[in-house]
């Protein structure tokens, strides 16, 4: 009697372990990948008004670095850079929509801060772009650099982060400037163009943006410096490791490809490279994407459907695009920027 009693109590504590499993089982989250597969596709958020980032064309398609880069997520994770809708999202909804499940991966020219990485829900995953403040001035004032700009008069957005900047650096350095300001940036503009200031001050890319619209764009020229730091990258939600690693992993994969001078156009015939480096990359000498929960052939399918960093920064942000930036910091270690892959080993 007590054998089968020992016997019955060891089944039915079997049976509530059971259930109890199957109840967490049940009730745990869906890993992100599991949801993005699930769904079929990336959802992406970005902003439809980010020239040179992200925007609609008066086809209704979309293009963009933060653009190029949802498509080199899916493609990592699909085979198919199509595989993404892309959810355009306001400065005042996008960390909400992010927190929400709304998006899969935030972007949108979102500057990385700590604040933002830590009271936000979000982690930034790396730096994509770096981006900074700086000033355009007309060719024909013959200035080269930021420190020959006291006494000049500038247009600043009021009460903004660029006004303090400027307060900061030119005060620091005793150089008298007059502001000429105005709360919105289309009126700075305007009054820029009709030589109502000396100078232009913004992030670098909306300069390049604004001097690829003017009627006198050849006339004016972007001043080397930057005087603050405002890196963009992607953000996920905090609480999913094996999703942060993805979409950092496939910035790193943009940048390594550039490094290794693998491009969208030779990547087929680098499969008989004899670097060990490449042929990694590439999945034929291992299988880098089993750590990542990614098909073996991920990195060879970025590049091949998207392209190395280069090739998207050239035609999103660089000279075969309407503002022709320079690569400056973005540009690869090597040649005197700061993108630098993590090495795939």
């Amino acid at each position: 009697m007590m054998i089968a009693m020992r016997a019955l109590i060891a089944a039915l504590s079997l049976v509530v372990a059971g259930i109890g499993s199957a109840s967490e089982a049940i009730s745990a989250p869906m890993n992100i990948l599991d949801a993005v597969r699930a769904r079929g596709k990336i959802v992406c958020g970005v902003t439809d008004h980010a020239a040179g980032f992200s925007e609609v064309t008066p086809r209704g398609t979309w293009k963009g670095l933060d653009v190029e880069f949802c498509s080199a997520l899916a493609a990592a994770v699909f085979g198919n850079r199509d595989a993404v809708k892309f959810l355009s999202l306001s400065a005042a909804d996008r960390f909400k929509s992010l927190q929400e499940d709304e998006v899969d991966v935030l972007l949108g020219a979102a500057t990385w801060t700590l604040t933002r990485d830590t009271d936000l829900g979000a982690r930034f995953t790396g730096a994509l772009y770096y981006d900074g403040q700086g000033f355009m001035i007309p060719r024909n004032h013959s200035i080269a650099s930021v420190l020959e700009l006291s006494g000049a008069s500038i247009c600043v957005l009021a009460d903004s982060s660029d006004e303090s900047a400027i307060a900061d650096y030119f005060g620091g350095r005793k150089m008298r400037y007059q502001r000429i300001q105005s709360d919105r940036w289309d009126e700075l503009v305007k009054t820029y163009s009709a030589g109502g200031c000396t100078v232009l001050t913004g992030d670098m890319t909306l300069l390049g943006y604004e001097k690829s619209r003017l009627a006198n764009g050849a006339d004016q020229m972007l001043l080397p410096e930057m005087i603050s730091k405002e890196p963009y990258g992607p953000a996920v939600r905090v609480g999913d490791d094996g999703w942060f690693a993805i979409v950092r992993w496939t910035a790193m994969a943009l940048v390594a490809a550039e490094e290794l001078n693998i491009t969208s156009d030779n990547i087929d015939s680098m499969r008989s490279s004899p670097s060990h480096e490449v042929r990694r990359f590439l999945g034929l000498d291992a299988d880098l994407g089993a750590p990542l929960g990614l098909p073996r052939d991920w990195g060879y399918q970025i590049i091949k459907q998207v392209g190395n960093y280069g090739e998207i920064f050239e035609r999103t942000l660089g000279q075969n695009s309407s503002l022709k930036l320079d690569r400056g910091l973005n540009a690869l270690w090597s040649k005197g920027g700061l993108m630098y892959a993590i090495p795939f080993r």
